[in-house]
């Protein structure tokens, strides 16, 4: 045990470091950057103790595995985000848990999420999830279809887009994903640019462990990082 959080330990700070180099090189402050640890099957004690290092953003990406951990964070001290696929039947069960729900996609599911804010008469921040690759398989709104999405969303009360998230393809070079990246931080701005009611491009989260020094130099503002700080992970 103790070894595994020295790991974690050195990792951190190797990741903090990597954060504000890249930060400066894309002509930021480190301070620019939010740093978020992805938990999925982190047990709880090694999650606080990465908090008690500094860290103070953590994401999980399942609906069951945040609420089995929920009375273990230390949140006095972090900032708990929703970063998974999440199902319109599930919302209810983190609004008022989550200050932001990362990966939202569809008109129905900010729909709920509003709806579930009003109940517990509470404001939620969601991020739109844009799947910048068309890929059949991942969640996410086609790029062509945001700017219509995020006219129906800014009519919903009680819920406020924060700005937007991304998982990009697996590329085999850094030059293809910075290119998505790029596509992100491009959308990012002419969104901001729009002025739209109840819509805000504070955050554009997208980067993990593999590709987070890329994401930051292609304008991300915040990166999901697990595996480069806590150690890979089974996930059988």
């Amino acid at each position: 045990m103790e070894k595994l959080l020295n790991n974690i330990e050195y990792n951190y700070k190797t990741i903090c470091e990597n954060i504000a180099e890249a930060a400066i090189k894309s002509g930021r402050k480190p301070e620019d950057i939010t740093f978020l640890a992805a938990t999925k099957t982190v047990d709880v004690s090694l999650i606080n103790h990465a908090i008690s290092l500094g860290l103070d953003h953590i994401g999980e990406n399942k609906v069951q595995e945040l609420l089995s951990k929920y009375e273990g964070y230390d949140l006095a001290h972090a900032d708990l985000h929703f970063i998974g696929h999440l199902q319109s039947n599930k919302v209810r069960q983190i609004v008022g848990k989550v200050s932001t729900i990362q990966s939202v996609d569809s008109l129905k599911l900010a729909s709920e999420i509003s709806r579930q804010s009003i109940k517990q008469d509470i404001d939620t921040k969601i991020l739109i999830e844009v799947n910048v690759g068309n890929e059949e398989s991942k969640s996410g709104v086609k790029p062509e279809l945001l700017t219509e999405l995020l006219y129906q969303i800014s009519e919903l009360p009680r819920v406020s887009v924060d700005g937007l998230m991304a998982i990009p393809p697996i590329c085999e070079n850094e030059q293809k994903i910075r290119g998505y990246f790029e596509i992100m931080r491009n959308m990012f701005i002419d969104i901001s640019h729009k002025n739209i009611d109840n819509i805000s491009m504070n955050t554009l989260s997208m980067g993990m462990s593999g590709d987070y020094k890329e994401a930051i130099l292609e304008g991300a503002t915040l990166v999901r990082i697990g595996s480069s700080l806590f150690g890979a992970r089974n996930y059988n």
